[in-house]
């Protein structure tokens, strides 16, 4: 089992993380903002990762603090899970559907943190939550799992559809990508020997 437990603690967060890359999709998310409680309960479920997450944040102030550190600690987390990346697939890509929206995301594992972000919100809030936050979780998920991430809402017009099915189509490609391809099981999937761009 590809498992991992994480915390991280500062003046403005205390986030702990447990999850499991070979889970079943299983999770108990408590942030304290309900939106993003939900997006990680979706995270979790379509990529079949369990997860768990507590996060106490100064939310008096607004979400920021607390929704950009939860996405570095889960990001960390599934870095340390996948250990040496021996056999993982690497790359994948997912389109979900959600009504009248349509969103990707494609992914490589690689070691080399980057985020694409090419989504647009018809609205500011969804919830209680900033819709500019979800760029921030994403760009700390991104460098904190050391992946490259490209997501992208190609169209619609309800801002809980476009970052839902974000959120789903980047899970799932996170399964795929995670999966131990059986052909090269024993092999880091690259020519280089190694990933992450160490010397």
């Amino acid at each position: 089992m590809r498992t991992a437990a994480m915390e991280r603690k500062t003046k403005e967060t205390e986030i702990s993380v447990e999850l499991n890359l070979d889970g079943n999709g299983i999770y108990d998310v408590q942030t304290g903002i309900g939106f993003l409680d939900h997006m990680l309960e979706q995270l979790s479920r379509h990529s079949l990762m369990d997860l768990k997450v507590q996060a106490k944040g100064d939310l008096h102030i607004d979400g920021h603090h607390t929704t950009e550190d939860v996405g570095i600690v889960i990001g960390i987390a599934i870095k340390k899970a996948l250990g040496d990346m021996l056999g993982i697939t690497r790359y994948a890509n997912a389109y979900i559907p959600m009504d009248e929206t349509l969103s990707r995301a494609a992914m490589d594992i690689s070691g080399r943190p980057f985020l694409v972000w090419n989504v647009d919100f018809p609205r500011q809030k969804i919830g209680d939550m900033d819709t500019e936050l979800f760029e921030e979780f994403f760009r700390a998920f991104a460098f904190g799992a050391g992946m490259t991430l490209h997501v992208e809402n190609l169209y619609g017009t309800n801002s809980h559809h476009i970052i839902e099915s974000c959120f789903k189509a980047t899970a799932r490609a996170l399964r795929a990508a995670t999966t131990i391809d059986q052909r090269k099981a024993d092999a880091v999937p690259s020519t280089k020997g190694t990933l992450g761009g160490s010397l």
